[in-house]
């Protein structure tokens, strides 16, 4: 591992154990040429994922970017940063057992609304009208109505 702050290839391991999400490994590092100290996370990887885009042009998957993405739609939401870190590991863990090296994105971003419909509605319409492309105030006007239970819909239909 490259020392962040000298580039000496040549760093060493000091302390190993499991980070708090239980995905991934922390360790602590030294390097012996300036003496800098600092920490790396490995997580394992199944298979290396390709999306695809509905324009058919293809990209490897990027978990940080997956993150950022679902980061930005949970923004000053009150949803504890430990249950954000386990939805990624868990929508990335689903996309690796599909068995599919090559994913539609199509599937990612429907994955992705399930898992923030679950945990908080806010983030799940903010997340859908990028993901759906969402022009105008009807756009989200349909997409919210479609999200209220049928009971408030027939209430207003008997007045």
């Amino acid at each position: 591992m490259r020392c962040p702050f000298c580039g000496n290839i040549d760093t060493q391991v000091k302390d190993s154990r499991p980070a708090e999400d239980h995905v991934s490994i922390r360790r602590r590092r030294f390097c012996p040429a300036c003496g800098g100290r600092f920490t790396t996370y490995e997580r394992v990887q199944l298979r290396d994922l390709v999306v695809v885009k509905s324009n058919g042009r293809r990209e490897d998957f990027d978990r940080d970017k997956l993150e950022r993405s679902i980061r930005i739609a949970l923004q000053k939401r009150p949803v504890e940063p430990e249950r954000i870190d386990q939805m990624i590991s868990g929508i990335v863990r689903r996309l690796e057992s599909l068995g599919e090296t090559d994913i539609q994105s199509k599937n990612v971003g429907e994955i992705v609304m399930e898992s923030l419909a679950r945990i908080d509605t806010v983030a799940y319409v903010r997340f859908a009208s990028v993901y759906k492309n969402f022009q105008a105030a009807d756009d989200f006007d349909k997409f919210v109505s479609e999200l209220r239970p049928d009971s408030v819909t027939d209430n207003s239909e008997e007045e």
